[in-house]
């Protein structure tokens, strides 16, 4: 048993806030140094002021952590939103005129997702398969590459205005024979620091957060070449002064374009949704004290902190994965943690935004390349042929219908698609939405029993089924009388079996001896039929594992 185990779970609010704030700060102060400079960039790339990605990360640090369902997520902008930003900015007519109409849509959209929490839809996340999921994210990490590449050659922005990713690609050599050698030289140098930083060994060395290195590196360099003087206005960060922007910025003229409107707030909330579920799920995972989070209540939190930003000017929130990531490794133990980064950065932003002003815009564009570098990566493409190759279409079918058109259209393309395939892997049509689940139970035993199909689009029932269960039980799940099970619903049944087990529970899964996996990945999806290879199980779970 871990020595985690065997402490006491962190108080929460005052009481919390007065056992853990050393550790809150500590962990709050490292993630404001990862935050400040992606808020920035991430709002500069979404076409809105460079500040308000600052106000959001505060209204999401210090307003939101008082009623967060999650413990040690971090709220504050997102790269995977930039694309949806940007384009309904540049919609809306661009400029100034855009982004105060896209903060019109940005607010109903917040008020869909306090909905989405109130009518218990936090659960969301797991009607999407998990391969469209990934392969959207992968292709807003090359969309923030195609978008961010410019910025890094510190070209002209009239050069990349109104292209969309696929002419910004194919404009690659354009830039590079119009790039600023001097600013490109910062921001190549930045990309090589946001790179290699994860692959430097010395300990003392890495507690230095890469991007508060590149800071360190690309402000120096611009104050002794004098960009303030030779460079023009584009290649410096430009924010204002904090209390002259602070006011009502919203407008809600957009609803003129009703086609436009109602499409970038099903943007808004759905991927925004999303993105901050899965990250409340991934986080859960690295609590050392495994804490469950309340998905439902972590969407009304962060609806409402959308909400409150768009009025004043801000960019969207989430959950944000990186930062939360680095929130519990650095040893946060409590949301006072996501409320010490907005304090820091609020106090950062009044007593020193000249310091902002000497950040070149190479080096933001080079840390939002990273980021996209990650999503987009190419281990990415590997994983999911490796999980099956019809994982692969629907990563690739999704990936191309978001380059080619939008958000929504590719991750329902890949629906679509993964739905086509279950068809001719033999899962009836009836049970796309319905799931078939029965459950017995005897002495200290819980059967339950799937039939028909278990595949992502009628996963919701069968969850519904396996958190009816009391903790503490041994549960055998029998999918004998499955035609399908896809990968999605084998992820899912992972989780479910890992998650249980620290209940004081275990889990077994049975009944896919007769089924033929599509891969040699043991959670690959698997039909009814000849077993093309021995079955592999996913590990039982019991007590004396826990």
């Amino acid at each position: 048993m871990s020595a985690h185990k065997k402490r006491p779970l962190p108080k929460d609010g005052w009481a919390g806030l007065k056992e853990n704030a050393l550790a809150d700060a500590t962990s709050g102060f490292i993630v404001f140094l990862l935050a400040l400079p992606l808020s920035l960039g991430i709002a500069k790339a979404s076409d809105f002021p460079p500040l308000m990605g600052l106000v959001t990360a505060m209204i999401g640090g210090i307003v939101v952590s008082f009623f967060a369902g999650s413990q040690l997520t971090i709220k504050g902008p997102a790269a995977g939103l930039i694309v949806i930003v940007a384009g309904a900015v540049a919609d809306f007519g661009g400029g100034e005129t855009g982004w105060h109409l896209a903060l019109g849509a940005m607010v109903v959209a917040a008020l869909v997702q306090v909905l989405f929490g109130v009518f218990k839809l936090g659960r969301m996340a797991d009607f999407f398969p998990l391969s469209a999921i990934h392969g959207m994210l992968a292709a807003i990490g090359l969309i923030i590459i195609a978008k961010q590449l410019p910025v890094l050659l510190d070209v002209d922005p009239a050069l990349s205005k109104g292209k969309g990713p696929l002419e910004l690609f194919a404009s690659i050599p354009e830039f590079f024979a119009h790039l600023d050698p001097r600013a490109t030289l910062i921001g190549i140098i930045s990309l090589a620091i946001m790179l290699g930083w994860p692959f430097i060994k010395n300990k003392t060395i890495r507690i230095i957060p890469a991007p508060l290195m590149v800071l360190m590196i690309a402000i120096p360099a611009e104050l002794l070449m004098d960009f303030q003087h030779t460079e023009p206005a584009y290649a410096l960060v430009h924010i204002g002064n904090l209390l002259e922007n602070i006011h009502l910025n919203v407008d809600f003229g957009g609803i003129a374009q009703p086609a436009v409107f109602i499409r970038y707030v099903i943007m808004f909330a759905l991927v925004g949704s999303l993105e901050s579920l899965l990250t409340v799920k991934a986080i859960d995972l690295l609590d050392p004290w495994k804490r469950k989070s309340h998905a439902n209540k972590d969407l009304i939190a962060v609806g409402v902190g959308n909400a409150a930003a768009a009025f004043l000017g801000g960019i969207p929130m989430i959950s944000e994965v990186a930062r939360s990531s680095a929130n519990v490794s650095n040893g946060a133990r409590t949301c006072w943690a996501n409320f010490f980064h907005g304090v820091f950065i609020l106090v950062f932003v009044l007593f020193a935004s000249n310091l902002i002003e000497l950040i070149p815009n190479t080096a933001l564009a080079a840390m939002l390349i990273t980021v996209g570098i990650k999503l987009a990566h190419p281990r990415e493409f590997v994983q999911t042929f490796r999980i099956g190759w019809e994982q692969l279409a629907i990563f690739l079918v999704t990936i191309f219908f978001t380059l080619f058109e939008d958000l929504l259209v590719g991750i329902f393309a890949g629906m679509a698609l993964k739905l086509v395939i279950h068809t001719f892997n033999g899962a009836p049509v009836s049970s796309f939405f319905k799931s078939q689940a029965e459950i017995s139970f005897e002495g200290n035993e819980y059967l339950v029993r799937l039939s028909k199909s278990a595949i992502f689009s009628n996963y919701l029932g069968i969850k519904d089924k396996l958190e009816s269960i009391p903790h503490g039980f041994h549960i055998t799940i029998d999918l004998e009388h499955t035609k399908m099970v896809d990968h999605s619903v084998m992820e899912n049944l992972h989780h479910f079996q890992h998650t249980y087990t620290h209940t004081g529970g275990s889990v077994t899964i049975i009944g896919l001896d007769k089924h033929q996996a599509i891969s040699d990945h043991h959670l690959a999806a698997r039909k009814k039929g000849k077993p093309r290879i021995t079955e592999v199980r996913t590990p039982t779970y019991g007590k004396s594992d826990a």
